[in-house]
């Protein structure tokens, strides 16, 4: 969405006006942007990435997507959310959860140890 780009350039100091000529934008549009409230949508959006938030937090930090998604199907069953939405909103607000370790590494040979015969 190019609205955001405006309001950040007008926050710098640039005209709204010049912002909207150049980024080919009208200045009613973006206005109408502005005070639009936000939607439904949006707002169920901030509600679950705050519930998602506090399940992550209870993890330590350690739940990803799948178990996320599992907690909030098992703790509020009445609403219906979506394991994509949850991937999504997580990855929109940089929750991540902890990588499995790596195994193992190769043995490596050591360079000064004379050949076995």
């Amino acid at each position: 969405m190019i609205n955001p780009v405006v309001a950040e350039l007008a926050a710098d100091g640039v005209p709204v006006a010049t912002a909207c000529r150049v980024l080919h934008v009208s200045t009613s549009g973006y206005y109408a942007w502005r005070d639009r409230p936000t939607s439904p949508r949006e707002r169920s959006n901030l509600e679950l990435v705050e519930v998602i938030r506090t399940i992550h937090a209870d993890s330590r930090g350690t739940y990803g997507s799948p178990r996320v998604h599992a907690e909030l199907r098992l703790g509020a069953p009445q609403r219906a959310v979506s394991r994509k939405r949850v991937e999504r909103l997580m990855r929109a607000h940089g929750i991540v959860g902890v990588h499995r370790r790596r195994r193992g590494g190769c043995t490596r040979r050591d360079p000064d140890a004379a050949p076995e015969q």
